[in-house]
């Protein structure tokens, strides 16, 4: 599992890049997305700059730089090749919904770094199957709190109670393509836990997910309770890996589901 999180701030990269978290995420996507999100309790990172990438590629000697772009526009080109130049990893595609934003993304990448797709619109839902023949793409992301709001649905979990992701994921193993979805909340906290959604990425074989705002919160109180946190949450994952047990995370996945309907009919 790799472990992203939103980050631009030079010092608390470095101490991450020691505890080896595996992906520095930095969020340079503003374009449309304050009207979209503004009003949840979600990471808005308006203060990230292109200017980030190269100040952060110098310092990490363990973690992978992971850039989010702005959608496909007339300025795209410049900004990806800024971004691959000053030494980011991964470029993530957001907002898309048609082939050709993603043939787009993909050509003028031209491999030179690997490609993350942010899956998280109802029109790229509808078109996966055309997206998934398009050759370039490394990984997808499905992007929990976009995609719920494009299907105007109440709470963005009901896309893992309803099968959606279970729907795309099962499309993404017949291609080979590596995935994750969402946030993750530590072990205990978040309106549903941490530790039920991490038993879905294993039921789910994921391979990534984002330290979400219950961790940077965590952070700007104490960096150490942060770091016991986190490497309970990767101990956590490796056991539940290691043992895996199909009836367990089956039973989990009913009770997430229980709890999810309460939710949204409460």
């Amino acid at each position: 599992m790799k472990f992203m999180i939103i980050e631009n701030d030079l010092e608390l990269i470095k101490k991450y890049d020691q505890l080896k978290i595996d992906r520095i995420f930095l969020d340079l996507e503003i374009l449309g997305k304050k009207e979209r999100q503004g009003h949840l309790n979600t990471v808005i990172s308006s203060h990230h700059k292109i200017e980030d990438v190269k100040k952060i590629s110098k310092e990490l000697k363990n973690s992978s730089l992971l850039v989010r772009i702005n959608p496909i526009n007339e300025k795209s080109f410049l900004e990806i090749d800024k971004c691959i130049n000053d030494g980011a990893d991964i470029l993530m595609l957001p907002m898309f919904k048609t082939t050709n934003e993603v043939l787009t993304f993909v050509k003028h990448v031209n491999k030179r770094v690997r490609t993350c797709l942010l899956l998280e619109t109802v029109e790229a839902l509808v078109r996966v199957d055309d997206i998934l023949e398009i050759d370039g793409i490394d990984e997808i992301h499905i992007g929990l709190n976009d995609l719920h709001l494009s299907m105007n649905l109440k709470f963005m979990f009901e896309l893992l109670s309803g099968g959606i992701v279970d729907y795309v994921i099962n499309k993404l193993k017949k291609k080979n393509i590596p995935y994750g979805f969402g946030g993750i909340a530590t072990l205990n906290e978040g309106v549903i836990s941490g530790e039920m959604i991490l038993k879905e990425h294993v039921r789910l074989n994921s391979s990534m997910v984002i330290l979400s705002r219950s961790f940077k919160n965590m952070v700007e109180k104490d960096f150490l309770l942060f770091e016991k946190e986190f490497l309970n949450m990767k101990k956590t994952h490796k056991e539940l890996v290691m043992g895996f047990d199909k009836v367990l995370l089956n039973e989990s996945r009913k009770e997430l589901k229980s709890k999810i309907k309460k939710i949204v009919n409460g």
